[in-house]
């Protein structure tokens, strides 16, 4: 590898990412004609990766071919070097990628506009319990759908994207789970009872596509709470279809509202999924926004496949 100023971008390739591994060679051979100071890492250690980011020079490219959970895992290491963010979606949600306007891109194309393509700020969320504080990109489950992320990563590899959460979420409906939480978004009372979920948003969807919050904004500085108040097993698969649509904002047990900062206070421990990554559980969950935190290479629309 050339000095550490040389490296102007780290094309950082994550082998257990559900698309990923397939496109290894591609990849590898499409870069053998790039810069020298392209640097090119296929791993399946998530230490290895992060480690790699870490020792880069500030403000330098990074070009992820991975999903969600991949990006989840290198964002401390991202911020903290100030580094510029290019994705190649190859997970099994891609909801970041989604929001970045690259989700259905050919790989190819991706890759090109990961490595050249203009940067802007987007918000991050971070989260604070016991267990320490955590950015991340997309999402943060609490209660139901945290339960679901988890089930959903023990699934075969081949279920992926939308199929695998609606199986894992039909299987958790049969062990329905609620708790009481009280919840304060910038300070006001949002909701005190029993919910099925309390959820934070940064991009439109999660759970590979589900439209969880329509309104949010990768951009505007706030982060989306919805939050699926008391429902049983009946309730809870009936309002799937509508979840599917994008229509369950209108229904008067769903709440969504927007925030800088938001307090979750449950009576016993909430199960916890940031980006799809299964988390402590914790009964006190704290969010906020960090503003502009992160410059990424989006599309939006997404650029043409060049043929």
């Amino acid at each position: 590898m050339a000095a550490a100023d040389a490296v102007a971008a780290l094309v950082l390739l994550n082998r257990c990412a559900r698309g990923a591994r397939a496109l290894e060679p591609a990849i590898g051979d499409a870069l053998a004609a790039a810069t020298p100071a392209t640097r090119w890492l296929a791993t399946d250690d998530a230490g290895a990766a992060r480690d790699a980011v870490a020792a880069l020079p500030r403000r330098t490219r990074v070009v992820v071919v991975g999903g969600d959970g991949t990006l989840h895992q290198l964002l401390p290491a991202l911020l903290a070097g100030d580094h510029e963010l290019g994705v190649v979606p190859a997970g099994s949600g891609d909801d970041s990628a989604r929001a970045f306007g690259l989700h259905g891109l050919p790989w190819r194309d991706a890759l090109r506009h990961a490595l050249g393509g203009p940067a802007r700020a987007v918000d991050v969320g971070e989260l604070r319990t016991v267990h320490g504080a955590r950015p991340f990109v997309s999402s943060l489950c609490a209660g139901f759908d945290a339960a679901v992320s988890a089930r959903a990563l023990r699934m075969p590899r081949g279920f992926g994207g939308l199929p695998r959460y609606l199986l894992a979420t039909l299987a958790e409906i049969a062990q329905l789970r609620r708790q009481r939480v009280c919840v304060h978004a910038d300070g006001a009372a949002v909701h005190d009872g029993e919910v099925l979920f309390a959820s934070v948003v940064n991009t439109p969807t999660y759970g590979g596509g589900m439209p969880v919050a329509p309104p949010a904004a990768i951009d505007d500085g706030r982060l989306d709470l919805v939050v699926a108040g008391r429902f049983g097993r009946a309730g809870a698969l009936a309002m799937l279809p509508r979840l599917l649509l994008g229509r369950h904002l209108g229904h008067p047990r769903v709440r969504h509202a927007t925030f800088t900062t938001l307090r979750i206070e449950a009576d016993a421990p909430l199960p916890l999924a940031a980006d799809g990554e299964v988390l402590p559980e914790a009964s006190v969950v704290e969010v906020a926004v960090r503003r502009a935190a992160l410059r990424v290479v989006a599309a939006t629309p997404p650029p043409r496949s060049v043929a």
